[in-house]
């Protein structure tokens, strides 16, 4: 399906070139057969997703990382190797498992020949994450640095690579070391530009190997992380609110799942097939959600809606399955329609397992079962007030939409069921402040990934408020419709919601207010990674003789013009320019002119994602910054109160 994507692309390409030029020549000199490396680094996109810089969580560094980890876990998962060492800096990962180790050899071809791999044969990998041979010569292809070792037996063999280009190997070697495999790379500075790993993206990954593998090791840069409890632990570590009952802990063959509820809205799920964390789900979640509502509803012999049911719920959920199907190289959602060539449907296993196990738990734990069952009446009779409002709500935020009054919208979504992988994970929308700001950004937007939303004036504060804000408030429903997440983040159009505000007083403060929103109704639009703040220069700083010599307007693309984000940056460019330095201050986006601002919404686009996790205390948080403690508000911010110097600026 990939290629076939990637067809499309070249021929839409071509499509555009031949339209421009008028002319197009096709003989066989036209035809290329590429190199195994140089087609995946022509197309990194195919293999390992967007590319980054390593300030996202799904950069394609750690699409890289998780490739070589995913051939540790599965020796884990035969059996074999109890820890693994990682080792990582800013610019370079080495991996160390003490498995069975790549027979010496095929030591080569496991990492340079396209295809070729041990996972083919179900058993000796019975229920792998790769299984299709690509993930670790993807590595090798986008690194200019690798390096893999295989020991087995007493003896040893390695290899390594220049960009995938095979530069030495060893011959079989005698060896005291535990058997295992080594693998040591340097991602292509090239294709990752100005690219460093960081540790709050790294950490997180490895603890879930860590929850799916209990009794697994693995030790980071020093630091041991292991889990006893499973999926208990993984709840315990995500949950930013307190469960309202001991979450309940169910484990079988293959399959295992953790279920509780909390005072928040909508859903929040961690779904994982073979150690592989599907973020955006797939077949056994959709099952999961499906029996674990239904078993629920039956239990209580009451015509709950599914939604009542299952607002508050935090779960998840991992299984096995033999020959897994994703639905793109990065593995982030299940396709498989069967649990194993000879076994039932994903649905079958799933729906068969949380109906047995799920009710014998209710009859067993009624205090549970109370608990659940007030918490689902809650739901429903917030729900029933909110009827009539909600439909009205939907009406108007369809009339605006139809109009386009307050969404520019782009041409491909996240929820695409086709479509380049690449550019649907790209998909965008801006956040702004009024018609100025938004005049700017839809001027020189990308149309094919980029939506802008254009908010009226400040938001209401929603701390302390019902969901029933949501649609009685304007701006908030409308917001809701534009990015489709009334029914839950599963609908998410965008999977980058930018809040793009001022940089000034006012701009922070709707900034926050957003957040607020966002952490009351939808949290998990936050931890799934989803909303990040534009980062915008506060200063221009270029040289005024070379400007009055050329009596013409500096652009961006002069190498004495330098756009400052932040203070210090200010001071070290006009210490570069001396006395014929000239200095803006933006105060707005709506001045900055558009041939500027295409440049701070491309590729090289400045973002920090909103994160939110456990030890934050986000209700402490909220409480403190956004409720009615305005005393002790005004003493914080009398206290912190930092007044920026532009005595400088002309």
């Amino acid at each position: 399906m990939a290629d076939i994507e990637e067809l499309q692309d070249r021929l839409d390409f071509d499509a555009e070139d031949m339209a421009s030029t008028g002319t197009a020549t096709y003989s066989e000199d036209d035809i290329t057969t590429l190199e195994w490396q140089e087609h995946i680094r022509r197309r990194p996109g195919m293999y390992i997703g967007k590319l980054g810089d390593g300030t996202g969580y799904d950069d394609g560094i750690y699409v890289l990382l998780k490739e070589v980890l995913d051939n540790s876990i599965d020796e884990y998962m035969m059996g074999f190797g109890r820890q693994i060492l990682v080792d990582v800096s800013d610019h370079d990962v080495t991996v160390r498992d003490f498995g069975r180790g790549i027979p010496l050899g095929k030591l080569v071809d496991v990492a340079n020949k396209m295809n070729t791999g041990g996972k083919y044969d179900s058993a000796a990998f019975k229920k792998s994450v790769g299984l299709n041979g690509v993930g670790i010569k993807a590595v090798n292809a986008l690194s200019t640095l690798f390096e893999i070792k295989s020991v087995r037996d007493g003896e040893s063999k390695s290899a390594r690579f220049q960009r995938g280009t095979l530069i030495y190997e060893s011959e079989i070697e005698k060896t005291d070391e535990p058997n295992g495999t080594y693998v040591h790379f340097i991602p292509d500075g090239e294709i990752f530009r100005d690219y460093a790993y960081r540790d709050e993206f790294i950490v997180p990954l490895l603890k879930n190997y860590t929850f799916l593998n209990t009794g697994l090791a693995v030790i980071f840069n020093g630091k041991r992380y292991i889990s006893r409890r499973g999926l208990l632990d993984l709840l315990k570590e995500n949950m930013t609110k307190d469960p309202l009952y001991e979450p309940i802990h169910l484990k079988g063959d293959d399959i295992e799942i953790a279920i509780t509820h909390a005072n928040q809205y909508g859903e929040e799920y961690y779904s994982f097939v073979n150690g592989q964390h599907t973020t955006q789900g797939g077949t056994h979640l959709t099952a999961f959600k499906e029996s674990v509502s239904r078993t629920i509803k039956e239990y209580f012999g009451k015509n709950f809606e599914y939604s009542d049911i299952r607002n508050g719920m935090i779960a998840a959920v991992a299984i096995k399955v033999e020959e897994p199907v994703f639905e793109s190289q990065t593995k982030t959602k299940l396709g498989s329609r069967d649990v194993g060539p000879e076994g039932p449907t994903v649905a079958k296993f799933v729906g068969d397992f949380v109906k047995r196990e799920l009710d014998n738990y209710l009859h067993r734990n009624l205090d549970v079962a109370d608990t659940i069952l007030r918490k689902v009446q809650e739901s429903e009779r917030e729900r029933k007030e909110m009827s009539g409002i909600t439909k009205k709500a939907r009406e108007t935020a369809k009339k605006v939409n139809l109009h386009n009054r307050k969404l520019i919208d782009c041409t491909i979504h996240l929820n695409d069921t086709r479509g380049n992988e690449e550019l649907k994970q790209s998909s965008s929308i801006f956040i702004v402040e009024g018609d100025s700001a938004g005049g700017s950004i839809t001027s020189i937007r990308n149309a094919k990934t980029q939506a802008v939303f254009m908010l009226r004036g400040k938001p209401l504060n929603t701390f302390g408020l019902t969901q029933k804000v949501v649609y009685e408030n304007e701006e908030f429903n409308l917001l809701q419709a534009a990015l489709n997440i009334e029914g839950g983040i599963d609908g998410l159009r965008y999977n980058n919601v930018i809040i793009a505000t001022d940089a000034d007083v006012d701009g922070m403060h709707i900034r926050l207010l957003l957040i607020t929103f966002f952490l009351q109704f939808f949290p998990d639009l936050i931890k799934k990674g989803h909303v990040y703040i534009l980062q915008t220069p506060l200063f221009r700083v270029r040289n005024r003789a070379k400007a009055r010599r050329s009596k013409s307007k500096i652009t961006d693309s002069d190498d004495e013009t330098y756009y400052c984000y932040t203070p210090q940056e200010r001071v070290d460019a006009i210490e570069k320019l001396g006395a014929n330095a000239e200095i803006t201050r933006f105060k707005g986006l709506g001045e900055i002119s558009a041939d500027e601002f295409k440049n701070f919404i491309g590729p090289d686009m400045r973002v920090d994602r909103v994160t939110m996790r456990k030890e934050d205390r986000v209700s402490e948080l909220l409480e403190f910054y956004m409720g009615k403690n305005t005393p002790d508000r005004q003493n914080f911010i009398i206290d912190n109160l930092v007044i920026e110097d532009d005595s400088e600026i002309s």
